[in-house]
């Protein structure tokens, strides 16, 4: 029968252990996932500063004739304090003395000479100055344990002088796949043999989503080939292999990894497509064994594995998100177990795939993303709303969503 969607992510999330930490520069940091939470070492402003080239100045000079009484340039630390009738010529970034009450800006004075200048008459108190702290305070959290570092984070790091951080290392993962009948893209092919697109799509992938991927080959169709690449594998995190688990297949790959006392942690998911999915464990090594059609491989793949490399690698946001939408036309369904569509999102409407049989590898390529339907629902009608799940772009969240329909 197999398990529900939602116990297979429940296992999934329980069982994985997230990969241990090294120490990088920041500057090497993108795409990983910080191991450590970080604080601010300096209140920026680290001082109350000017935010425009101008003049600082009293409010109750608005309107009058001041004497420009000395110049304070960035970087200065210049303390001149200025009385009624008095103003500092002031650069963007420069410090600002206390009693400075407001900034006004070169292009809004009128230059009498070269010692005095007449302000406009309204001047706001404050304006145009930058204040202590505002910015970032002295010992905020910046980042935390299980964030993914971007760009915008290595901003905040380099701001406060922190060269290196903790961050989880990146996952291995291994794919191998079998099948005698299945030859790789490079190998010439007879007419009952086909070329294997399993194991390079998921290469791709897995990489895409920040892992160190390896692909350990392809197994012969016996126990040996099979128990040879598993052994070759366990120095991962994570194995991904496809085929050979379906009824009525042969049965080598669940006989090897058997002779390995992998752990089961399930076997099959109440799903179309993608019932024969295998999660378990060997030592410290997870294993998703996959199905062989291309598209049941890719969508259970989407669906489970981005999950697993989430929790492997650290990441705080482990739960798949959705956009809630609209459908772009009628979608027939059969009652019975949770259904897998593909489509793509426009930015307004879901458009389910035309094509979307288990065996077939001309889908995904006009996808981005997909919907889950409960076993229980029937049919959607245009225009109503549905829940899709990004395919082609990272959206997850750190609470779990109800993403069935």
């Amino acid at each position: 029968m197999g398990i529900c969607i939602k116990e297979a992510l429940r296992l999934i999330q329980a069982n994985i252990n997230k990969v241990s930490f090294e120490v990088v520069p920041i500057e090497n940091c993108g795409g990983r996932i910080s191991a450590e939470d970080l604080y601010a070492k300096y209140s920026l402003p680290t001082y109350n500063n000017s935010a425009m080239d101008g003049f600082g100045v009293k409010l109750k000079d608005a309107g009058n004739v001041v004497k420009i009484v000395d110049d304070i340039f960035a970087g200065s630390h210049k303390q001149t304090q200025i009385k009624e009738k008095e103003c500092l010529k002031i650069m963007t970034g420069a410090r600002v003395p206390d009693s400075v009450e407001a900034i006004v800006p070169v292009e809004l004075i009128e230059k009498i000479d070269d010692d005095h200048i007449k302000l406009p008459e309204e001047i706001k108190k404050h304006q145009h100055m930058r204040f202590i702290g505002e910015d970032i305070k002295q010992n905020e959290k910046l980042v935390s344990e299980g964030d993914e570092i971007n760009f915008a984070t290595v901003t905040l790091l380099a701001s406060q002088g922190i060269t290196h951080i903790k961050v989880y290392r990146t996952p291995k993962v291994s794919v191998f796949t079998s099948g005698e009948e299945l030859k790789l893209h490079y190998e010439q092919i007879k007419e009952y043999q086909v070329y294997n697109s399993n194991t390079p799509t998921l290469l791709e992938r897995v990489k895409e989503l920040g892992c160190d991927v390896t692909f350990t080959g392809m197994a012969k169709d016996n126990v040996d080939s099979l128990k040879e690449m598993i052994q070759n594998s366990l120095y991962a995190d994570l194995i991904i292999t496809t085929g050979g688990i379906s009824v009525g297949e042969a049965d080598f790959t669940k006989e090897a990894f058997e002779e390995f006392d992998m752990e089961i942690i399930f076997n099959g998911i109440s799903i179309k497509p993608g019932k024969p999915t295998v999660f378990g464990k060997i030592g410290s090594t997870y294993i998703i064994n996959l199905p062989g059609n291309p598209l049941a491989s890719s969508l259970i793949f989407e669906l489970f594995g981005t999950v697993t490399i989430q929790k492997l690698s650290g990441n705080k946001n482990i739960y798949h998100n959705y956009i809630e939408t609209k459908i772009g036309e009628d979608l027939k369904n059969k009652k019975g177990r949770t259904t897998l569509v593909p489509g793509f999102f426009d930015g307004r409407y879901f458009h389910p795939s035309h094509k979307r049989l288990p065996g077939m590898v001309s889908v995904l390529n006009n996808c981005n993303s997909l919907i889950v339907l409960n076993r229980n629902l029937t049919d959607l009608n245009k225009n109503d709303m549905v829940k899709v799940i990004p395919i082609n772009w990272k959206f997850f969240s750190n609470e779990l969503t109800d993403f069935f329909n």
